[in-house]
């Protein structure tokens, strides 16, 4: 908490000194813009290798706290931020506790992996009913006869099974509940989707950084967590069965698949479970958050443009591209194209900032 607070004071003086007073339409240098963020840890490292490029490229300074979704949602409701970044897509009940508007632009995909430290017992294959089992608490050991059958090309050990789960408020948790509530009618009712849950077993840890260390550090662990932090570390994935009957490994293919089919025009979708058959199952996109109308709290047009010029950047070609380089999966051309319609309808002043 004491952690969390002391970014939030910091984003407050980033906001603050960014913030102008000047509300006429007069484009500052683009150098003397600062732009801050905050919010999902999910697609860290991904968001700090392309805002650190467009600051080299573009002279305007970007930067983002990776203090998690719910950190970031409440950040750009007390407007300490440019944007906020979440994981988890605001419903309608809650954007309206927020005081204005807003809009979500997806920037790329990525996956839950489930994540486990078991030294020599690579490829271990689970169900939807084994899953649900495990993170309810009710199979608590690796050689428990339903595990056992599930993987018989494999001994299991007789070692007890320790859940980790997120501490903080995760757009990753949402995913995964999302996803836990679509397979299983008992988690649905008992536990249900949130970004915090109210676990039944295990142990929390704060970000994906926090949970991915944990599992490392604790052998016979089991959690999930951002799959580019499983990428990174070579932590060990269960192979998940998907909702076509097949046994998917984590990568950037099977998370594209996932994003076949047609998106809603303000692509606010959860994309696990799909039916498409080389899908894996806990995928899903990230996005930004930002006001439609940008000029408040004496917010200057050069501010707005620069926010807008950045973002419009994030799903371009260039930056795109780069996606897969730290284990996301970059946006299908749907996507892009929505998320430009979705930025040129953002406004100051009533008037389109974007052409």
């Amino acid at each position: 908490m004491k952690r969390i607070l002391l970014l939030s004071v910091i984003i407050a003086m980033f906001a603050a000194c960014n913030s102008g007073t000047n509300n006429s339409k007069k484009s500052d240098d683009k150098k003397s813009v600062a732009i801050t963020a905050a919010g999902a840890t999910f697609p860290l490292p991904f968001y700090n290798m392309i805002f650190k490029k467009y600051s080299s490229e573009s002279g305007t300074l970007v930067t983002y706290g990776g203090i998690g979704s719910g950190g970031g949602i409440r950040s750009l409701k007390d407007r300490l931020v440019d944007f906020g970044a979440t994981d988890a897509f605001l419903s309608e009940s809650k954007m309206k506790d927020l005081p204005a508007e807003i809009v979500h632009i997806p920037t790329c995909l990525g996956a839950v992996v489930i994540a486990y430290n078991l030294p020599g017992y690579d490829g271990i294959k689970l169900t939807p009913d084994l899953l649900a089992g495990i993170f309810m608490g009710e199979i608590t050991k690796w050689n428990d006869a339903k595990i056992q059958a599930n993987n018989k090309d494999l001994i299991m050990p007789n070692k007890q099974i320790t859940v980790v789960y997120r501490s903080d408020g995760s757009g990753t948790t949402n995913i995964f509940s999302d996803y836990m509530s679509k397979i299983s009618t008992e988690w649905a009712s008992e536990i249900g989707v949130g970004k915090s849950l109210n676990w039944k077993t295990g142990i929390g840890a704060k970000g994906n950084p926090g949970v991915a260390g944990t599992i490392q550090a604790t052998e016979g662990s089991v959690g999930y967590v951002g799959s580019e932090y499983a990428f990174e570390q070579n932590i060990q994935t269960a192979l998940l069965k998907n909702a076509a009957g097949n046994y998917i490994k984590p990568s950037i293919q099977s998370i594209s698949a996932s994003a076949q089919g047609d998106l809603p025009a303000n692509t606010c979708i959860m994309l696990t479970n799909s039916s498409a058959v080389d899908a894996y199952p806990i995928s899903g996109f990230t996005w930004l958050i930002l006001y439609k109308e940008q000029n408040y709290n004496n917010r200057s047009f050069a501010q707005a443009e620069a926010t807008l010029k950045l973002l419009d950047w994030v799903v371009s070609n260039e930056a795109q591209s780069s996606a897969s380089k730290v284990n996301y999966a970059p946006l299908p051309e749907k996507a892009v194209k929505q998320a430009k319609e979705i930025l040129r309808s953002v406004t100051f002043n009533g008037e389109v900032i974007l052409k």
